[in-house]
């Protein structure tokens, strides 16, 4: 290669204009590149979120054992189906307690009308003797209900619950034995009264426990889909205890966790695009109904070195505006800002 002080004056000429032309392009490629990085090819935020759907569960209105599951997950079903049986020993106990407390009424009643006092007078024992009884159960349940309380195991509703029950049974025992006094002082017009009175209250309490009873059967509060179901055939349940879950296919929406930098186009009323990976890339409008901020724990925290600031997150959702049947729970929804 020839030196450089050695070429003509022409020829250093030269190579001064190719490497100040060669210098002009660089710098020329330079500040296109960085114009194109700037304005030119800026990608479009993506931002992911999920279908979801109303969620209800169904829960044991009585403890008992399950003795029938007639769904299985997966399966469809119409308000008003029936989903399970539960068979309850203590519903079927109290049942015949309050069918015999309406026979022993009944009893009484009549013969109040064929007005034999001694007849009225033992009747009127039976019936205070069955009311005693009664009182004697719904003690026990209540003292057995107040310890679980006490121990952190039952809630106060319960607990409130057995109460009530257990003062009923004491002012029904009162009101037996009232008229077990009447019964032996011979006050006739009152005792056909009070007998009458007597055969209502049993009959409401027989119509409760037969109502109780229809409680082991539950049934589909709305149309929708069985997502989980938790015990088996077989299994003892708790009173309240979840015994499965229903989607309301109906009632979907989509669920996106936004940083509030990217609020500015996602505002309420607002109709947005999305894509649907799942359902073959399907493009779809969604309305914005709802925007929350998630809170503390959802805070994008700014290092002090950039001079940024702290970035909340928040909850959007927002409902398709067309049906989409095969929309399931948990697929991704993708929208570009």
């Amino acid at each position: 290669m020839p030196d450089f002080k050695q070429l003509t004056p022409e020829a250093k000429k030269e190579n001064k204009t190719l490497m100040g032309a060669f210098a002009i392009v660089v710098v020329v490629v330079a500040l296109l590149a960085i114009v194109g990085f700037l304005f030119l090819n800026k990608p479009d935020e993506i931002i992911e979120g999920q279908a979801d759907a109303t969620a209800v569960r169904i829960s044991g209105k009585l403890p008992g054992r399950v003795v029938d599951l007639y769904v299985e997950e997966g399966d469809m079903v119409k308000a008003g189906d029936t989903l399970v049986h539960i068979h309850s020993s203590l519903a079927d106990a109290k049942l015949v307690q309050a069918m015999g407390m309406e026979t022993a009424a009944k009893a009484m009643n009549r013969k109040v009308d064929a007005g034999t006092r001694s007849q009225i007078i033992q009747s009127a024992y039976d019936l205070w003797q069955q009311a005693l009884s009664a009182e004697s159960i719904t003690k026990k349940t209540y003292d057995r209900m107040q310890t679980l309380y006490s121990e952190g195991v039952m809630s106060e509703q319960k607990r409130d619950e057995a109460k009530a029950a257990y003062d009923a049974a004491v002012a029904a025992s009162s009101a037996a034995k009232s008229q077990y006094e009447l019964a032996k002082q011979g006050a006739q017009s009152e005792d056909k009264e009070s007998a009458a009175a007597m055969v209502d209250v049993a009959k409401g309490g027989v119509g409760e426990v037969q109502a109780l009873l229809e409680d082991q059967y539950l049934t589909a509060p709305c149309d929708g889909q069985i997502d989980v179901v938790y015990p088996h055939v077989g299994e003892l349940v708790s009173l309240g205890a979840p015994i499965m879950s229903l989607l309301k296919i109906q009632d979907k929406w989509i669920t996106f966790n936004v940083r509030e930098e990217y609020l500015e186009d996602m505002t309420l009323g607002k109709e947005i695009e999305v894509m649907i990976p799942a359902l073959g890339r399907k493009e779809t409008k969604a309305k914005i109904y709802y925007i929350r901020d998630l809170g503390s724990y959802a805070t994008w925290h700014a290092t002090k070195t950039t001079g940024d600031w702290d970035s909340k997150t928040f909850e959007v959702k927002a409902r398709p505006t067309e049906q989409l049947p095969d929309l399931r729970p948990g697929m991704t929804v993708i929208y570009k800002d």
